[in-house]
């Protein structure tokens, strides 16, 4: 599985597709230089179950660790795989 990641100079997403079709994404928006805000978070009904939320927070994760950032998680599912998995607690605000 292959998760893509777009941004411009305020906002962002992570992003799956299946046979060019997005199937799911994520998106944020930048606070200042050393934030990103995960504000949605969606599945297609399809690929619900999966785990493919998981895998777009786990890219944030993976992205805000590489650029030395942190995310604010007001999207409600990002809140709470954040609050499950302890060991992304250090790219948190």
């Amino acid at each position: 599985m292959n998760i893509e990641h777009e941004s411009n100079s305020n906002k962002g997403r992570f992003y799956y597709e299946v046979d060019g079709v997005q199937k799911a994404n994520m998106t944020y928006s930048k606070a200042g230089s050393d934030k990103l805000i995960i504000d949605h978070t969606e599945v297609d009904e399809s690929l619900q179950g999966e785990g493919i939320g998981y895998k777009l927070v786990e890219a944030s994760v993976n992205y805000a660790r590489e650029q030395h950032i942190k995310i604010v998680p007001l999207c409600p599912f990002a809140a709470a795989v954040f609050k499950k998995k302890s060991e992304y607690s250090d790219v948190l605000v």
